[in-house]
């Protein structure tokens, strides 16, 4: 689901009229809390400010794992 300014106007829309319920990514959601309502509003918020900061592939992060082994088994 690829999440769009229009998702986080539709967010705010709800907010502003204290609904539950929002059309995002043409599904229809419905939230159970204000509460829930604003974190997916914070969610979608930092989805769309990592796109805008590098275009459409959002950032990139290098990643290194680490591994422990356990001697004795």
């Amino acid at each position: 689901m690829a999440l769009t300014q229009t998702d986080l106007d539709n967010l705010d829309a709800a907010i502003a009229a204290a609904e539950l319920e929002v059309q995002l990514d043409g599904r229809r959601v419905r939230y159970r809390s204000t509460d829930e309502l604003l974190l997916a509003r914070k969610h979608v918020a930092q989805v769309l400010e990592g796109q805008g900061a590098s275009g459409a592939a959002g950032r990139r992060s290098s990643y290194r794992p680490t591994f422990q082994t356990q001697r004795g088994w």
